[in-house]
C-alpha cells in the first residue's frame, strides 16, 4: 500500500497510507475534529472529511467562515432537522425553500397543522442527534436502487430529479438508516452542528445558525415580512405553472409543454408589472418612482416595461439617471482599501439631485449634468429635463430605497419598488436554489456576451458586489411599499448553455475554480431550452441579447 506525506501548519510532515479517509487520519494521529472545522484542505484542493486521500502536500482544516464551509454546515443542519422531523412525524413531508432573515425557512407537512408545540419537540430531537454525534455516511448506489427508495419513501420529487440525471450511480448520504439526496459536500457527523435555532414562522419553521460574520453565535432574529409575501407569492406562482422542482420543469421540456409554461410565466410578470402601475396611478400624489434592487435582478428591463404600463394609465415616465450625479472622481470617497467606492452613496452628489427634483415636481425646467466616466469628471452639456403635467419622475439606482437619496422630497410624492431574482424552484423539496446562484449566472453571461468578460471575471468579483448589496441594498429592501419578483421558472434551461461554456475556461489553478465546479454541476441537472421561445420584452433577454428594449 503506498504511504503519503502530508505536511500540517505547524510544518510537522506525518505519513499515512493513500485510501484512509481524512477523518481516519486525523483520528489517528490526534487531530481534534470540533467545531467550526468542517472541511479538509490539501493545497488547494477541498475534500470531505469522508473521502479518501489520495495525494499528498500541506494539509489544513477548512471552517465555516468560508462559503463552502458555511453551505456544508447549513446542508448538514437541514439533513438533521428533516431526520428529527421524520423520527417525530413519520408520514410527513418536509420542505427547504428559501432563505429569509439570515436563516431557512421551510415547511412540515403533516395531517395536523404544524404549531409552536411541535417545533420544540423537533429543535429536542434534533439536539439529541447532534449530542449523538451520528456519522454522515457518503454511499454510492446505483441509480434504479436510488429512486426505489424515494418512492418507499413517498419523495417523488427525488424520484423525477433522478429519473433525469444522466448517470449509473449516484450518491446518496445516510443518517442512522435514513437515506437522502443532497447536492453538494456534507459533514462526516452530527456533532460538528453545534450551534442552531429552529423558531416558528408563518406555519413554517425558520433553521438559524452562524454568519460568517461571527462563526460562534446566532444573530439576532430580525422579521422581513414583505420579503416573505413575495416568496409566497412566487410559491403560487409555481403552483399556477406546476412546478416547483427541477424535475417537474425538466418534465415540461421533455413533453413539449414547456412553451406554453414559459407564455404563462412571461404573462405572471406583465399583469403584476400592471398591477404595480396601476397602484403608482391610485396614489395621485406620487411624483416619483424608485427602482433599486441588487445586480442582474433585471432593473433596467423592468424599468421600461412599467413605463409602459403607466403610459396605459395616461402617465408619462421620464426617467432620470443617478449615474449623472456622481461627484467628480476627487470626490468620491474611499473603502477600507482606500479604493474608490463608487457604490457609497456619498458617491453622488445628493444635494444636487434632491435640488433637481424639488424643481422638476415644480413644474420648472432644469439644465441637467452629464457625467464622463473616462475622464471622471461632470459635464454640463445642454441638456434640459422638465416633467410635463402627467409626468412621473422614474429613477433607478442601487439607493433607490435609501431615504437620503430623496431626503428633501415628502414620502407621499415617492413610490419605492424593490426588485430581485428570488427563486422558489427548487433542485428537489431538501435541496434549494440560492437566489444569489441565479443571479450570478445571469451576471455572468451577461458579462460575456455583451462586455467580453470571462466568467473568471464575474466570479472573482462577485464578493466584492455582495458587499456592495450587503451594504447599500437588502438593508433597506423592507422600505419598499412593493417587490418585484424578477426571476422565471424556466431561465436556468436558457442560461445554463452559455454559463457552461464559460464555466469549463475556468482552470483548476484559478481561485474561483471550486465556485466554477459548483455552478457547472448545479446547471447540469437542468434541460437545455432553446433561447427563441423568449419573448423579446422578457426580463432575461436582458441578459441573453435580443432584447427590444435596447442592444449590445
Amino acid at each position: 500500500m503506498n504511504k503519503l506525506e502530508l505536511t500540517l501548519k505547524s510544518g510537522e510532515s506525518l505519513k499515512v497510507n493513500e485510501g484512509t479517509s481524512f477523518y481516519e487520519f486525523m483520528k489517528e494521529n490526534n487531530i481534534p475534529i470540533k467545531f467550526p472545522f468542517i472541511l479538509a484542505k490539501i493545497d488547494e484542493d477541498i475534500f470531505e472529511l469522508n473521502s479518501p486521500i489520495e495525494k499528498e502536500g500541506k494539509f489544513e482544516l477548512m471552517d465555516i467562515s468560508t462559503d463552502m464551509g458555511m453551505s456544508v454546515y447549513i446542508r448538514s443542519l437541514q439533513f438533521v432537522l428533516i431526520k428529527a422531523v421524520y423520527d417525530i412525524f413519520p408520514e410527513a413531508s418536509v420542505t427547504i425553500e428559501h432563505s429569509l432573515g439570515k436563516g431557512i425557512f421551510g415547511e412540515v407537512h403533516k395531517e395536523e397543522k404544524l404549531n409552536e408545540g411541535d417545533i420544540l419537540r423537533i429543535k429536542n430531537r434534533m439536539q439529541e442527534i447532534i449530542n449523538a454525534d451520528i456519522h454522515i455516511e457518503k454511499v454510492s448506489i446505483n441509480k434504479g436502487k436510488a429512486i426505489e427508495i424515494f418512492k418507499k419513501y413517498s419523495m417523488y420529487d427525488k424520484v423525477r430529479l433522478l429519473n433525469h440525471l444522466n448517470k449509473d450511480t449516484v450518491s446518496l448520504y445516510r443518517m442512522d438508516g435514513r437515506y437522502d439526496y443532497f447536492y453538494g459536500p456534507m459533514a462526516y457527523s452530527t456533532g460538528i452542528l453545534k450551534l442552531f435555532d429552529l423558531i416558528y414562522y408563518n406555519t413554517g419553521v425558520i433553521l438559524r445558525f452562524p454568519t460568517q460574520d461571527d462563526i460562534n453565535v446566532i444573530p439576532t432574529y430580525e422579521g422581513y415580512s414583505k420579503l416573505a409575501k413575495i416568496f409566497y407569492e412566487t410559491e403560487q406562482w409555481g403552483k399556477i405553472l406546476h412546478v416547483g422542482d427541477v424535475g417537474a420543469l425538466n418534465d415540461k421540456v421533455e413533453n413539449g409543454d414547456i412553451i406554453n409554461m414559459v407564455r404563462v410565466a412571461e404573462a405572471l410578470h406583465e399583469k403584476k408589472i400592471a398591477i404595480i402601475a396601476d397602484k403608482i396611478h391610485e396614489r395621485e400624489k406620487v411624483k416619483i418612482v424608485l427602482i433599486a434592487g441588487p445586480s442582474s435582478s433585471g432593473k433596467t428591463t423592468f424599468s421600461r416595461r412599467l413605463g409602459i404600463q403607466l403610459r396605459v394609465n395616461g402617465l408619462m415616465p421620464i426617467p432620470i439617471s443617478l449615474d449623472d450625479y456622481f461627484v467628480d472622481r476627487d470626490d468620491t470617497p474611499k473603502d477600507e482599501n482606500g479604493e474608490y467606492d463608487f457604490e457609497s452613496i456619498e458617491a453622488l452628489d445628493l444635494k444636487l439631485f434632491n435640488e433637481h427634483l424639488n424643481r422638476l415636481l415644480k413644474g420648472e425646467e432644469v439644465k441637467i449634468p452629464t457625467f464622463n466616466f473616462k475622464v471622471g469628471k461632470r459635464e454640463w452639456l445642454g441638456n434640459t429635463l422638465k416633467v410635463p403635467n402627467n409626468g412621473i419622475l422614474v429613477v433607478e439606482g442601487i439607493h433607490g430605497l435609501n431615504e437620503m437619496l430623496t431626503s428633501t422630497i415628502p414620502k407621499e410624492n415617492k413610490f419605492k419598488i424593490y426588485i430581485s431574482a428570488l427563486t422558489q424552484l427548487n433542485i428537489d423539496n431538501h435541496n434549494r436554489i440560492a437566489t444569489t446562484d441565479v443571479r450570478k449566472i445571469r451576471r455572468m453571461v451577461r458579462d460575456y456576451l455583451s462586455r467580453g468578460y470571462a466568467a473568471e471575471e464575474t466570479l472573482a468579483m462577485w464578493p466584492s458586489i455582495k458587499r456592495g448589496e450587503e451594504k447599500n441594498i437588502f438593508v433597506f429592501q423592507e422600505e419598499a411599499d412593493i417587490m418585484f419578483n424578477s426571476t422565471l421558472v424556466y431561465e436556468l434551461c436558457i442560461l445554463k448553455k452559455y454559463a457552461l461554456e464559460q464555466l469549463s475556461c475556468v482552470k483548476p489553478n484559478s481561485p474561483v475554480y471550486y465556485e466554477a465546479l459548483r455552478l457547472k454541476s448545479f446547471l447540469k441537472f437542468f434541460k437545455d431550452l432553446d433561447g427563441k421561445y423568449v419573448p423579446d420584452n422578457s426580463i432575461l433577454r436582458e441578459f441573453i441579447g435580443g432584447s427590444c428594449f435596447y442592444e449590445y
